[in-house]
């Protein structure tokens, strides 16, 4: 049986106000010519299709129409809901995903209930899929209470219940199947690869890597955007996003995963290097010296500090120079070196609180787990 793992589309997203819809239909449409060419049973698609809760008509357009794409292979398509899908928005659109093939689960489901999919291989292999799509702090109580009965458990900690469930939805592994675990979940001692939501990526949501069972051929994750693979009894490999996604993503490696298993052996797996996302680069320098860099980044996208005072106009020469700039900053003023320094995402909400607490010398952690707990609320509301 030959699967192929992606994810972390995070279709929608833009960078600086600039769309990059056109790149995310290249790379999507290069995903779905190598589901073609490799000939594989299974996509599995590790969640956050979209980049917003509230995707535009454009994003949703581009989506569906990439999934769809992907079923012309052959495959089955299984998908599950990251932290940045609406669950609710995903369940509306799986009865009409599953006339094309794609199976969707946006909230955790008991085996019984379908949080296992079985699919069979043109050569007639089993495969047991378990889906764990993405759960809040809220949820996975919710979710924990599905495996089982007991009351007594509302104090455990995410990671004893994300254990528990993956226990629950794994217990029909067998030797004689194809064992798959699709998640969208952090596993404790990855890296961040830049643009994930910093307050869904800290210890409170960690799962241990052996929580994974031993058994499963492949576990096929989402959530993380720097392809990996996670020392545990088991391949456990994030596949990471198909594009950069921020400045702060420079891994210029981004990968489709592509496995071949079979029931008693082991899996093998290879990445396959994407071509069609652009790089993302950062270049510094005065004038003079980046005058001496135009010409030689191609389609990079670019972030430009220029080492000089701000003056009038400093953006247009820099643009001038370099046409795909998105980013401009000068040299800050000297009142502002004398400052803290300020982190480079200013997009992420739990960054600008800590610089916040640190300017005013306040390093008390339960505000901090206050905010991180307020932060949860409101993208939750907004996935509602």
């Amino acid at each position: 049986m030959k699967l192929l793992h992606t994810g972390d589309w995070h279709v929608g997203k833009t960078l600086r106000g600039r769309s990059r819809a056109e790149e995310h239909r290249a790379v999507l449409r290069e995903i779905a010519e190598l589901a073609t060419t490799e000939a594989v049973d299974v996509v599995l698609v590790a969640g956050d299709l979209f980049d917003s809760a509230s995707p535009s008509p454009e994003a949703e357009g581009i989506v569906y129409e990439a999934l769809l794409q992907l079923t012309h292979s052959g495959a089955r398509v299984v998908v599950v809901a990251g932290n940045h899908d609406n669950p609710r928005r995903l369940v509306a659109v799986e009865p009409l995903l599953a006339l094309g093939r794609v199976v969707v689960r946006a909230l955790v489901l008991s085996p019984q209930e379908g949080g296992v999919v079985e699919i069979t291989s043109r050569a007639g292999e089993l495969a047991r899929i378990a889906v764990l799509p993405w759960l809040s702090q809220r949820d996975i109580v919710k979710a924990d209470d599905l495996m089982s009965d007991d009351a007594n458990r509302h104090a455990s900690t995410y990671r004893e219940r994300a254990a528990r469930i993956l226990a629950s939805l794994t217990t029909g592994f067998s030797p004689g199947s194809v064992n798959i675990v699709l998640g969208h979940v952090t596993v404790a001692g990855a890296q961040l690869g830049g643009g994930e939501r910093t307050a869904q990526t800290v210890f409170d949501y960690y799962v241990d890597a052996t929580a994974f069972p031993a058994d499963a051929h492949y576990v096929a994750l989402g959530h993380l955007h720097k392809p990996q693979k996670m020392a545990a009894g088991a391949p456990v490999h994030y596949c990471g996003s198909p594009l950069c996604l921020d400045f702060s993503d420079d891994d210029e490696h981004k990968v489709t995963m592509i496995v071949e298993a079979a029931p008693g052996a082991p899996s093998q797996t290879r990445a396959v290097p994407l071509r069609s996302g652009r790089r993302l680069r950062t270049l510094s320098g005065t004038i003079a010296e980046l005058a001496a860099l135009a010409g030689s980044t191609g389609d990079d996208l670019l972030r430009v500090r220029v080492d000089e005072q701000a003056r009038a106009g400093l953006g247009d020469e820099v643009r001038a120079l370099f046409p795909e700039a998105v980013d401009v900053m000068a040299a800050p003023a000297e009142s502002t070196l004398r400052a803290k320094e300020r982190s480079s995402d200013s997009s992420n909400p739990r960054a600008l609180f800590g610089e916040y607490l640190a300017e005013r010398n306040v390093g008390d952690e339960r505000l901090v787990e206050l905010f991180d707990r307020l932060l949860e609320v409101t993208y939750a509301s907004a996935s509602a």
